[in-house]
């Protein structure tokens, strides 16, 4: 197969050799616009091709293939096809004898080529961000299913065990699947959808790890004046994460939470779970939070599960 390299290979290397105009002037003024050519200067190579076709009319079949090579190259960022088609339409038909025909009528069959899969490229990466965009579609229609999903769990669960049952004896956090459970001698008063800190991977270490704890704590106190609506304080840290904070020499950390949404911001409701944006408590809706503050009292056990 030709290719735009081979041609202009060949172009070059017939600079200077045609039967026409060989005088010094006009090899000098080719020689300048193959040196523009080379140096990447495409435009002014094609300006002064142009020129040379002005003063030169007799070398027009070699201008107009160089010219066509040069619209059609393809590290010119301004290419354009259809102009250098032109140049080798109009190379053939005005110099039909010309030595470029042959190399004209390659360069038309390639372009044609380099065109029909250019735009094959171009329509299978319009269907490809196409599909991308119906996966995403169906990617929220599938999230909304699971949240309706979980909502009418949840009533379920409200209906199968009532809120008089309480109140809880332990509350059990499970950071992998993102549930809270409120327990009352081994039998569920209430689960919710949570949101951890925003590094939940692995136990709580130091100080500004935005990670979530892991172990058994208590509740050991609350505060219904929190800038997170209600707020139900976790006992960390315990004498096992201040014993890793020591030998890492750091220190631990601490008010650490089961708190709802930040004040002013309640309306997120149910989807601040699409992410975990804590500094390292656990976050509730705060209706939530309302109804975990009346069942679970200080003292309450707290398990946080990896």
């Amino acid at each position: 197969m030709l290719s735009v390299t081979c041609i202009v290979m060949t172009s070059t290397l017939i600079c200077g050799c045609g039967h026409l105009h060989e005088g010094f002037q006009l090899k000098s003024s080719f020689k300048e616009a193959n040196e523009y050519f080379s140096q990447g200067s495409y435009i002014t190579s094609l300006d002064k091709y142009k020129q040379i076709l002005g003063k030169y009319p007799a070398a027009g079949d070699r201008v107009l293939f160089e010219m066509g090579v040069i619209y059609g190259h393809p590290d010119n960022w301004r290419k354009d096809y259809r102009k250098s088609l032109e140049c080798f339409q109009q190379l053939i038909r005005v110099y039909p004898e010309s030595e470029y025909r042959r190399a004209g009528e390659a360069m038309i069959a390639h372009i044609d080529r380099v065109t029909i899969k250019e735009k094959t490229i171009t329509d299978q990466q319009t269907e490809i961000e196409t599909l991308k965009g119906e996966i995403r579609r169906q990617g929220d229609e599938i999230a909304s299913l699971h949240k309706k999903i979980e909502a009418l769990e949840q009533e379920i669960r409200n209906k199968v065990y009532p809120i008089q049952d309480g109140p809880a004896d332990r509350v059990v956090i499970e950071k992998k699947k993102r549930r809270l459970s409120l327990m009352s001698n081994g039998r569920i008063l209430r689960q919710y959808r949570i949101a951890l800190g925003g590094n939940p991977d692995g136990p709580k270490e130091k100080r500004g790890d935005n990670k979530t704890p892991e172990g058994i704590y208590a509740i050991d106190s609350r505060n219904r004046d929190s800038r997170y609506h209600l707020s139900l304080h976790i006992s960390y840290p315990n004498g096992k994460d201040m014993k890793r904070a020591k030998e890492l020499g750091v220190s631990p950390g601490g008010n650490v939470m089961i708190h709802g949404i930040q004040n002013g911001l309640s309306k997120v409701g149910e989807f601040h779970t699409m992410y975990d944006w804590t500094k390292g408590c656990i976050a509730v809706t705060d209706e939530e939070i309302e109804e975990i503050d009346e069942l679970v009292p200080d003292g309450t056990i707290v398990e946080i599960r990896p």
